[in-house]
């Protein structure tokens, strides 16, 4: 009987916990950009017993992430991808976030619900950003969900000469990959197969500290304040999360996404809307 395989895109904090979370009696498929990043992960989990498997990869090259897809296939029955790769705006210039988190996650929805296992599911690592920016219109929504990933980033409107401040284009990739998500479940679910995202406030990772200790982070420290748990996330926040979208409590759930942000958008939705004026 084919062992099953966990895939795990991205071995930051949110990528391990959730790897440690979900793969004990699998495979689990680890991937990342970042060789070092990745040996240490693997070493890591190995230790603990889980069976490791690696390799490189760069999300933003189709070729790459085809390579990935079929090397999890190769080793088993794919039943649960989960995509945290990404990079955030202290991190990058817009042109790389595009690529990364609009371009990449489209790649990794298109390759992996092509051998993704029947009754299987996925997990793509939005963010609470894509529910803070301005819809996009009828227009651009039907572009961002279902032009093919390779031309994605040719689209004028997320082109990175017209979105060249880091936290714009963050936000509008992490808005496309609600959309993108949405689009992609009818094609998992010819499958057989889930596909929902996770959209994480401020998480207590490298990426969020690093985010943290930037120009903004005054601003982030502001809003987890205003927030009903008035706390950061943990990674083990987003991989209980993923636990659950994953497994077999989540099997009328798709193509939706998760807010597990402490509630830090439904605070500053609620501040924003104007007072009623009493009429008697």
């Amino acid at each position: 009987m084919a062992r099953e395989v966990l895939t795990v895109i991205g071995v930051g904090g949110m990528g391990r916990a959730i790897a440690r979370r979900l793969g004990a009696g699998k495979t689990v498929l680890l991937a990342d950009y970042n060789d070092a990043a990745l040996a240490s992960a693997a070493e890591s989990l190995s230790a603990d017993g889980h069976r490791v498997e690696c390799r490189g990869v760069d999300v933003a090259s189709p070729e790459s992430v085809r390579g990935l897809a079929k090397c999890a296939a190769a080793l088993g029955d794919v039943t649960q991808v989960a995509h945290t790769a990404g990079v955030s705006p202290s991190q990058a210039a817009a042109d790389a976030i595009l690529a990364v988190d609009l371009l990449g996650t489209a790649l990794v929805l298109e390759e992996f619900g092509a051998v993704v296992a029947a009754g299987g599911a996925g997990v793509v690592i939005a963010s609470m950003a894509g529910h803070l920016f301005p819809p996009p219109t009828a227009e651009q929504e039907r572009a961002l969900a279902h032009t093919p990933a390779r031309d994605l980033l040719g689209l004028d409107f997320v082109h990175a000469h017209k979105l060249a401040e880091p936290g714009i284009a963050y936000g509008i990739a992490k808005q496309a990959n609600h959309i993108r998500v949405r689009a992609a479940s009818a094609h998992w679910g010819r499958r057989g197969a889930r596909i929902n995202s996770i959209s994480p406030g401020v998480i207590s990772t490298p990426m969020g500290q690093q985010e943290l200790a930037s120009p903004v982070g005054d601003g982030m420290r502001a809003m987890v304040a205003m927030s009903a748990t008035g706390r950061l996330g943990t990674p083990d926040d987003i991989a209980s999360a993923t636990a659950f979208l994953l497994g077999p409590d989540a099997s009328f759930v798709t193509g939706t996404d998760l807010l597990v942000d402490g509630g830090v958008v439904a605070a500053l939705k609620a501040a924003s809307r104007p007072e009623r004026t009493q009429t008697r």
